[in-house]
């Protein structure tokens, strides 16, 4: 049984099907709006290509992993020392073998308020000085200050060389571990002439010598008794020595190249 064609798919042959034209889709916003090629893209793109470009970028080391090197741990920094401990009362104690004296020591160091040094020292000047007294004294002006360990009966040479006969230079003459100068190094200047042991040292300010090193004595201190301040001398002898034939007095004095010896 012949099956028919439907006439009207049916087409006569030799003609060609037309060809159905497609309607251009519309141009979006995007597409037509200027600069549309440089549109933001989309959010996971832009972040792909970013993950991208840091793979390709070389790792900026820091400057102390450069320093350890590659594979090394970098060294904590030492932690910072401890505070210094303050002093007190009975600091240092501790390093003493006082015996049974112990708390006896703790108690003065207390009363009298010192550390172990100053408790010390209180003790040292009373009974290592033994027979001498503690002078104060300086220049003029102030700015020189010094502290001396004598006897409270003073032996001064008057001396009359050519310098200490112009400025009468008198003197008594005192290891130099018995001087100590308080205050007024940087106000000091020195004058010296001849042979230049002698020291003559003077205050730059008010132009007071209150002390010197003598050439007799360069190891000892040479104090002037009128630059002391009052209360601590008892009597003063003055002796009178030929320095302007210096080499001469020397040989025949007994006793002053000996005034700077302990």
């Amino acid at each position: 049984m012949r099956q028919t064609r439907n006439t009207a798919s049916s087409e006569p042959r030799g003609q060609k099907r037309p060809r159905t034209s497609r309607a251009p889709a519309p141009a979006t916003a995007s597409a037509s709006a200027p600069g549309a090629s440089h549109a933001r893209r989309p959010a996971h793109q832009a972040g792909d290509r970013s993950r991208a470009a840091a793979k390709q970028r070389p790792r900026q080391l820091s400057r102390r992993a450069q320093e350890v090197g590659p594979g090394e741990l970098a060294p904590h920094p030492p932690p910072p020392p401890p505070p210094p401990t303050p002093a007190t009362p009975t600091s240092s104690v501790a390093t003493l073998d006082l015996g049974d004296q112990r708390e006896r020591w703790e108690t003065f160091q207390k009363r009298q308020k010192l550390t172990c040094e100053g408790a010390a020292k209180l003790l040292l000047d009373t009974f290592e000085y033994q027979g001498l007294v503690k002078h104060t004294g300086g220049c003029h002006c102030g700015a020189v200050r010094f502290e001396v360990w004598a006897s409270a009966d003073l032996h001064i040479f008057d001396c009359n060389c050519s310098v200490c006969k112009k400025k009468q230079n008198r003197h008594f003459i005192v290891p130099a571990s018995r001087f100590k100068l308080l205050k007024g190094a940087e106000s000091i200047t020195t004058y010296t002439f001849n042979t230049h042991k002698a020291q003559h040292t003077f205050c730059k300010k008010c132009g007071v010598q209150s002390f010197y090193t003598p050439r007799s004595n360069p190891g000892g201190v040479g104090i002037a008794p009128h630059c002391l301040d009052e209360g601590t001398v008892r009597s003063v002898v003055i002796e009178e020595f030929n320095g302007s034939d210096w080499e001469k007095a020397m040989k025949e004095h007994k006793t002053i190249k000996n005034m700077s010896k302990e």
